[in-house]
């Protein structure tokens, strides 16, 4: 991608996402030490940026380059990933009677999952700030992503993951060149090792939200939604929730939008709305005021909803009631079934994880907290043939 078909990044610098202490994005960043909590980037919204600009760019996520933190376009790293169709569900509509029910379909990223837009982004600006090594803990997705990414980069990759993750995700790993080592336990355990790997090798840690710029290629959903819905929102969207990137990402995605003037100021705010495992739900006992141990959280078929400990908890809580969002949270066999149900309704074959989305929003029906008339965007973060060995 050359210097003519990307706008300038308007990015200024990163503030800590809990009492705003300014860091400069020149310099390589992690998350902020003053509070321990996430960065995140600020955009110089001053200067002129209009929707019309939009028709020159790429067909891809990087059409979104100035609101993207990398500031030479000669190290964006890109396999055309982003501009995922959003697909209306009429035959689940019509069946149980909403009025507007669509999917926005990750699973048509490059590496087959939104983690594609998240990882070509970081990854982008590491090569920027000159990283020679990264690694990641990941419960399946993520690194294969970052594998990719890394060998078009010429970063060298190291994945820690379960054991008992799909082979399918391993060996995607692998194929890319990357160094994969396996941890008995969920992505917890393999934070720790990854950070012993950060300590002894010098790698570079790509966790999530632990660096800044994942949450900028996720937030790209945002910005997408609005532009294919003709800047108009949907009044709900659910999302599946582990570590929380992307839901934290559209949201900010929507706030960046009205700075720019391309919603309006008094537009009406999507409710957002966490969907996680019922064996694995750290955010909805935390939103719920209920805190529980870590033995309390266990495996799930959906990979990237084992997620005992959300590192960005309080900024996804945070845009739960800002929303006037909510929760709710879905068994491994509720989540097969979904997939199932609507494999077989719309030829659609999703990830566990979005499945629970299908489940969840028949219970937020049942319970009155979702209307069968609004207009309801589920995101089905990732393709559902890298599970088929759990799924049948």
């Amino acid at each position: 991608m050359n210097a003519t078909t990307v706008s300038s990044s308007l990015a200024s610098h990163l503030i800590c996402s809990t009492c705003n202490t300014v860091s400069p994005i020149h310099e390589v960043q992690t998350y902020a030490h003053c509070c321990a909590k996430p960065l995140t980037v600020i955009y110089d919204f001053t200067k002129e940026l209009s929707k019309a600009s939009l028709l020159s760019q790429p067909n891809t996520m990087w059409r979104y380059a100035a609101v993207l933190p990398v500031l030479d376009p000669r190290n964006i790293v890109s396999f055309g990933e982003g501009m995922t169709p959003i697909l209306p569900l009429n035959n689940l509509a019509a069946t149980h009677n909403f009025k507007s029910l669509s999917i926005k379909d990750e699973g048509l990223n490059p590496t087959g999952s939104f983690k594609s837009r998240g990882l070509s982004m970081a990854i982008s600006k590491a090569k920027e700030l000159g990283i020679e090594h990264c690694v990641i803990p990941t419960a399946g997705n993520a690194g294969g992503a970052m594998s990719a990414y890394c060998a078009a980069a010429g970063i060298k990759a190291t994945v820690v993951m379960p054991s008992h993750t799909p082979q399918s995700f391993k060996q995607e790993c692998e194929l890319y060149g990357a160094e994969l080592h396996l941890v008995d336990g969920l992505i917890n355990k393999c934070g720790v090792m990854a950070a012993e790997i950060q300590e002894k090798e010098g790698a570079f840690n790509i966790s999530t939200l632990k660096e800044p710029y994942r949450l900028e290629g996720k937030k790209t959903m945002g910005y997408e939604i609005a532009e294919h819905l003709n800047w108009e929102l949907p009044d709900v969207i659910l999302y599946p929730t582990g570590g929380g990137t992307g839901l934290i990402g559209i949201w900010k995605a929507f706030h960046e939008m009205i700075s720019l003037g391309w919603l309006k100021a008094n537009v009406k705010l999507p409710r957002m709305i966490v969907v996680q495992a019922d064996n694995c739900s750290p955010v909805v006992d935390f939103l719920n005021g209920e805190e529980k141990a870590l033995v309390d959280y266990g495996e799930s078929i959906a990979n990237g909803l084992a997620v005992p400990v959300a590192f960005g908890r309080d900024m996804i809580a945070k845009v739960v009631r800002e929303s006037g969002g909510t929760t709710v949270t879905v068994t491994d066999k509720e989540m097969i079934d979904g997939v199932k149900e609507v494999a077989k309704s719309e030829g659609l074959l999703m990830a566990p994880e979005s499945a629970a989305l299908w489940k969840g929003l028949l219970k937020l029906v049942d319970r009155g907290e979702v209307s069968r008339g609004e207009k309801i965007l589920m995101i089905n973060t990732g393709n559902g043939y890298k599970y088929l060995e759990h799924l049948v």
